[in-house]
């Protein structure tokens, strides 16, 4: 399905159950997608209903039809709690999550006004993905197993890129539908949201691979996000090989002279940034230099206006 921004597609999973369907994500609640859902309806469904939508986590590629779907079918949504939770926070803006918190944390590390003033004019960009949202749900918990036609599905939790992210796992088919936990060739958003500003998402995320790891090595990998793939060991090496590299890149950037989270944007992300693409970039930056603060390799302190600099805790050579 297509998305309005540069990601510009995300991958769904159609599992056969029964005689209906279990979606697994549902795409970003917008014209286009729901156009192309109504081709699918037609054809691929084979006049079989879907009988329940799994959504891996809140964000709107993954959950922005998930209303308009369970309606639609009457079946039920199912997702872990902290990523319901999370999805009715964002989109009604409280309990720590309205826009203007989000433009605060990023002025706090050094966003230039121009830029946070733009932020803050854009308003609710979550609401735009995901119109509207259920009021009930079942809970998917963590290390469960979900039985999909004749497969057992387990639960493997993911965290960082999302308070609770739940890819999907069938031994028996040799199959993982990972969402966004393991993509082919790029490396999930991390980053740091405004309720939990001292977080370090970072850790989580990286603590959260092992389980991805310990597949088996033919395990076949179904990412939300490019091309399915074999290897999950192997791309689990490469992950925390990748953030191994930025980490030590940011920590020679505050070698001698401190930096805020604005200032290391350009080394985290050697290209033009849009509006939508900064958002991303300063959660990220402030990801990685919590990461370096958290484990002592950084030291943190606020200036007078209350924007928050890091320099290396030892010089490096």
């Amino acid at each position: 399905m297509p998305l309005p921004f540069a990601l510009d597609h995300i991958n769904l999973w159609l599992l056969a159950d029964g005689d209906g369907w279990t979606q697994i994500d549902c795409g970003y609640g917008n014209p286009a997608t729901r156009a192309l859902w109504e081709e699918h309806f037609a054809v691929t469904l084979s006049g079989r209903r879907l009988l329940r939508v799994i959504a891996t986590h809140f964000h709107p590629d993954h959950l922005g039809n998930g209303a308009w779907l369970t309606q639609r079918f009457g079946c039920p949504l199912v997702m872990p709690q902290a990523e319901f939770l999370t999805a009715h926070a964002i989109s009604g803006e409280h309990s720590g999550y309205p826009v203007a918190a989000f433009v605060a944390l990023f002025r706090g590390h050094g966003l230039e006004p121009e830029h946070g003033a733009a932020l803050e004019a854009r308003g609710n960009q979550y609401r735009r993905g995901v119109p509207e949202l259920p009021s009930v749900y079942q809970r998917l918990m963590p290390g469960a197993e979900v039985a999909i036609g004749e497969f057992r599905w387990r639960v493997l939790n993911g965290y960082g890129h999302s308070p609770e992210h739940a890819a999907l796992f069938c031994e028996r088919l040799g199959v993982c539908i990972s969402g966004d936990m393991l993509l082919p060739t790029i490396s999930t958003n991390i980053s740091v949201p405004p309720v939990e500003p001292d977080a370090d998402p970072l850790a989580r995320f990286l603590d959260s691979l092992s389980a991805f790891a310990g597949l088996p090595p033919e395990t076949r990998i179904l990412p939300s996000h490019g091309l399915p793939f074999v290897g999950a060991g192997l791309r689990v090496d490469q992950l925390r090989a990748h953030h191994a590299a930025r980490l030590a890149e940011l920590e020679a950037a505050a070698n001698p002279s401190a930096v805020t989270a604005a200032d290391v944007v350009p080394v985290l992300f050697r290209r033009e940034l849009d509006i939508q693409q900064r958002f991303f970039a300063m959660g990220e930056a402030i990801a990685h230099l919590n990461h370096l603060w958290r484990a002592g390799r950084l030291t943190r302190t606020t200036a007078a206006d209350g924007t928050f600099r890091f320099t290396a805790a030892r010089r490096l050579q």
